[in-house]
């Protein structure tokens, strides 16, 4: 129940019990950068008072701990995880997230405003904030088949939405400079609300351009100079570090006494296996830590900086009037998690949730692998006898390079050009890409997923049409899901049957089956360490250099 205001008010002038008080803490004060000692006494869903308080319902005594803001996630993609919105609370919560901010346009490309409120109706019963973005680009581009199309009538009825804070990256970065109709119609909807980001390599007059149409954030910087520019030219500055987007370390020396209230941690983009044994935007300030970041102000840029930018008053800091969303910490340098508390109530401990996750309900988002029926000659890409353009992976990154080689023979194992394969999955155009990749080192069979940002089309990479076909069948007969196979058999699986991008199954199934199709990619000669989170970008046509779609190779 939310807070009465005048028995808060009471509680804070200590003339009424709190119904609880931390006591005996060290208390982050993310507003000065201090850690004071101190008392903090909660009212219902709020914080009365920090300080003096010593009478309460109920009192634990935290024992010196530490106590810090609940951790704010400013750009996270909960679909990356492919677990169900309940799923995912239960990883998230006890890692220290309390508050997550996401356009879920994953769904959205596949089952369109269905799919948004579906994830939106479930995360109202979980134990945390979830604020939403406006999907600016449902389709990413016209470059590839989506299963959804948000236009901006679509746009301006989500942007009124209760939980919904603006629009969500624009990463039709052409589109705005470019002046396309469509994507100008969108912002000017968003106008006096938040528009974040997406400019991958965006720089000089162009990104004056981009930025002038209101757009404040970024979130794709690769380099310091890059970032240093966006900076300078009035944009806050999202640090990401996720599964296979880790731009943290190049970025970190961004963050200075003079710069840092205009960046913010996130991780855009990260998979269950490492949201279970890693964590969630704590690892990214532990990370930060270690790379020698001062602990509180690593915590200021996971709290009240992204509070701040995202206009979310009563989140992001410990004080009088805010939501009692906290972490209580035994180690500060460390971020140890011991207790995690949710406007006011505890909800993880020792990082393990205390709450349940409710009741899948997405049967109607079961059915969207939709394929035209088709024959293995499709696959077929012979030699040209030029130098044919290669798909190269960039390890650590999502950006990919241009290469360019003669071939004798597709695919040749020897030299790692494999064979990559894009299925469109929504419609049933019959729709097939078939390009060259370098960098998975496979020395025999295939790997294939129904997660393909952003469209999620089918998309397979292999060293032989016999194994790519299986794979693509069996995630068809799965009704989506990530695939191994060899020797035209399947190998490992894992289905993703919820718009072919989540699971149902609970969080520690999906991480055994996650970690057993990656031990199989190893032993079919894969070094990547991610191989299926890297498979999934390489059909995102708005990220540099090259890609595969539906509709063939794509150039940026």
């Amino acid at each position: 129940m939310p807070t009465n205001l005048a028995r808060l008010m009471s509680v804070a002038k200590g003339e009424l019990p709190a119904d609880l008080l931390l006591s005996n803490a060290k208390i982050v004060n993310v507003f000065t950068g201090e850690i004071e000692a101190g008392n903090v006494a909660i009212c219902g869903d709020r914080i009365a008072g920090v300080g003096d308080y010593h009478q309460a319902k109920r009192i634990l005594d935290l024992g010196g701990r530490y106590i810090a803001p609940g951790l704010i996630n400013g750009h996270i993609h909960p679909e990356s995880s492919m677990l169900d919105i309940g799923q995912y609370a239960r990883a998230v919560v006890p890692h220290g997230t309390t508050t997550l901010v996401t356009d879920l346009h994953e769904i959205a490309n596949v089952c369109g405003l269905e799919g948004i409120k579906c994830v939106l109706n479930r995360a109202r019963r979980l134990p945390f904030n979830l604020f939403l973005m406006a999907p600016s680009c449902v389709p990413a581009t016209n470059l590839e088949t989506s299963g959804a199309s948000l236009g901006p009538e679509e746009i301006r009825r989500i942007l009124k939405w209760k939980p919904c804070l603006g629009l969500g990256e624009v990463m039709n970065f052409p589109g705005v400079i470019g002046g396309d109709e469509v994507v100008l119609k969108k912002i000017a909807f968003a106008r006096g609300k938040i528009i974040d980001g997406h400019a991958p390599g965006l720089s000089g007059k162009a990104l004056s351009a981009y930025i002038a149409a209101g757009i404040y954030s970024d979130h794709e910087s690769v380099s310091l100079d890059e970032a240093k520019e966006k900076l300078r030219q009035g944009m806050f500055i999202m640090l990401r570090e996720g599964s296979s987007e880790k731009n943290l370390e190049a970025l970190l020396p961004l963050v200075t006494d003079k710069t840092w209230p205009r960046c913010m941690f996130v991780v855009d983009d990260r998979s269950c296996a490492d949201l279970l044994k890693d964590g969630d935007i704590d690892a990214v300030v532990r990370k930060a830590i270690r790379l020698g970041l001062d602990p509180v102000r690593a915590i200021q840029l996971a709290t009240i900086n992204t509070a701040s930018y995202f206009r979310r008053e009563g989140l992001g800091a410990i004080a009088p009037g805010y939501f009692a969303d906290l972490i209580v910490l035994g180690d500060l340098p460390r971020l140890q998690i011991d207790l995690v508390f949710y406007r006011g109530q505890m909800v993880a401990k020792e990082g393990k949730p205390l709450f349940p996750a409710p009741p899948s309900a997405e049967k109607g988002l079961t059915d969207t692998v939709n394929i035209k029926p088709f024959n293995i000659d499709r696959l077929k890409l012979s030699p040209s006898g030029e130098a044919e353009p290669i798909i190269e992976v960039v390890p650590g990154q999502i950006i990919t390079r241009k290469r360019l080689e003669k071939i004798s023979s597709i695919p040749d194992t020897e030299r790692d050009i494999l064979k990559l394969v894009v299925v469109e999955r929504h419609k049933a155009t019959g729709n097939i890409g078939v390009g060259l990749v370098g960098g998975f080192s496979l020395k025999r069979g295939a790997l294939a997923s129904s997660i393909a940002h952003d469209s999620h089309n089918i998309i397979a990479v292999g060293a032989s049409d016999e194994d790519i076909f299986a794979a693509i069948k069996e995630i068809e007969r799965l009704r989506g899901g990530l695939v191994a196979t060899g020797g035209g058999k399947v190998l490992a699986s894992l289905a993703l049957p919820v718009g072919g991008l989540l699971s149902d199954e609970p969080l520690e199934t999906v991480v055994n089956k996650l970690e057993r199709l990656e031990r199989t990619a190893a032993e079919l000669g894969t070094k990547l360490p991610s191989p299926f989170a890297t498979l999934s970008f390489l059909a995102l046509p708005v990220i540099p250099e090259i890609r595969l779609t539906d509709r063939g190779v794509v150039e940026i």
